[in-house]
């Protein structure tokens, strides 16, 4: 039987990776085998790619941009996302296609008719069966992404601008996909969060 495939979207800031392993944990305790992939990366080409979309060096252009996300994408998609779901495994991914519609549409400006045929290419029309959106003020997730350890990364540095068009994005997307996204207020502990999350998955699950 298929497995499941569940992503999780937000900013940088929102708490995607934290939760993405503690409901890992949670299902593998239920007895779930689960894999968990990360965007841009997952593969050795997707690591090569994020490597070159964080570094801020290369002044990367929106469509090559664009471009570069969607092949990391493909390539995950092929090599690991599909073949996990086909050998019954939950597939857990940090970020995923509505990243794209988020920052490159609504963030950058791309035309996002162009975008959705862009990345029905890239996935071969592979959509999650659950997303979970953590939703957080602007400025709020700013403050958290700037406060974790390491460099701050090319978009963490865009304007405030920018970001207030990325949530607008995310919203707008939930909105559009009442069925499969599911809106979870990131502004709770780490615990609350997860209440929140582990409630949206119990009951696709």
């Amino acid at each position: 039987m298929r497995g499941l495939f569940i992503s999780f979207e937000g900013p940088d800031g929102a708490g995607k990776t934290t939760q993405v392993a503690c409901l890992a944990r949670a299902l593998e305790a239920a007895g779930r085998r689960v894999v968990c992939v990360r965007e841009p990366g997952g593969t050795r080409l997707g690591e090569d790619i994020r490597a070159i979309l964080l570094d801020g060096s290369h002044g990367v252009v929106p469509v090559a941009e664009m471009f570069l996300y969607l092949a990391a994408r493909a390539q995950l998609v092929t090599r690991e996302i599909r073949p996990a779901l086909e050998r019954g495994y939950t597939v857990l991914s940090d970020r995923y296609l509505d990243s794209t519609v988020a920052y490159q549409g609504f963030g950058r400006g791309i035309d996002l008719a162009s975008l959705e045929a862009a990345n029905r290419l890239a996935t071969g029309g592979l959509v999650p069966d659950l997303t979970i959106l953590l939703d957080l003020p602007v400025e709020v997730a700013l403050e958290r992404a700037q406060n974790k350890t390491g460099p701050r990364d090319r978009l963490e540095g865009e304007a405030l601008s920018f970001h207030r068009r990325v949530r607008e994005g995310y919203l707008w997307l939930a909105r559009q996909n009442p069925g499969r996204i599911r809106v979870v207020d990131a502004r709770g502990s780490v615990a609350e969060v997860f209440e929140a999350v582990w409630r949206a998955v119990r009951e696709a699950l």
